[in-house]
């Protein structure tokens, strides 16, 4: 089957990229151009859905550095309740916002411009619980999987058996939690891969709602 999308308006300073299925499947989703932005390749996100597709309905979603929002989106698309989107680089927020006004997304999507840890210590005052988290810092940044991860695993914001989803280069390895949060599954394509965490809620200890 072949499916031909007219885009009314192309905007120079971005390249196109598509939700893969559900709602808005084949809608183009706009990504800008240039090597400061990497957002996860249609083709990886396709395996990614593939995966995690029996838990996406009606889930409470987060998608942090979200870039231009392709995961997230997606996520809604196939049925997601709510997805919080953490971004705080003016370029990719902006076309993350975008991308959410072309579709028509309104209530469904939270942006949080302030970035993923904000995020995450807003949702955990707030008290809310996330299904499926997707996470996707830059690959040379180390610390900033390693502080997500650990405030993830620390803190009561997963719920039972909530999966943790982590892109890194597949050269890079990540930090070892013990076992409050367990990987699972690794899924390697060309130069990126796919970490895939449960949370373990009966060995985790966490801390109260303060972030502390």
């Amino acid at each position: 089957m072949i499916f031909f999308i007219k885009v009314e308006e192309r905007n120079p300073d971005t390249e196109s990229m598509r939700v893969i299925a559900g709602k808005y499947r084949s809608q183009p989703l706009a990504s800008p151009k240039g090597r400061d932005t990497r957002p996860t390749s249609d083709r990886l996100r396709e395996t990614l859905f593939n995966v995690i597709a029996p838990h996406v309905q009606d889930a409470v979603f987060a998608d942090l550095f979200a870039g231009t929002g392709a995961v997230g989106i997606e996520a809604i698309s196939r049925g997601a309740r709510q997805v919080y989107f953490a971004e705080n680089a003016k370029v990719s927020l902006q076309t993350l916002r975008d991308n959410l006004e072309r579709l028509a997304i309104g209530d469904q999507a939270l942006v949080e411009p302030a970035g993923t840890m904000p995020l995450l210590r807003r949702l955990l005052q707030q008290k809310v619980t996330l299904d499926l988290i997707f996470l996707d810092p830059p690959y040379k940044d180390q610390l900033a999987y390693e502080t997500v991860l650990r405030f993830l695993a620390e803190h009561s914001i997963l719920r039972e058996d909530a999966i943790v989803v982590v892109e890194h280069s597949r050269r890079s390895s990540l930090p070892n939690l013990n076992l409050q949060l367990q990987p699972y599954r690794r899924i390697e394509q060309g130069e990126a891969a796919l970490t895939f965490f449960r949370c373990n809620t009966k060995t985790a200890s966490h801390p109260s709602a303060d972030g502390n």
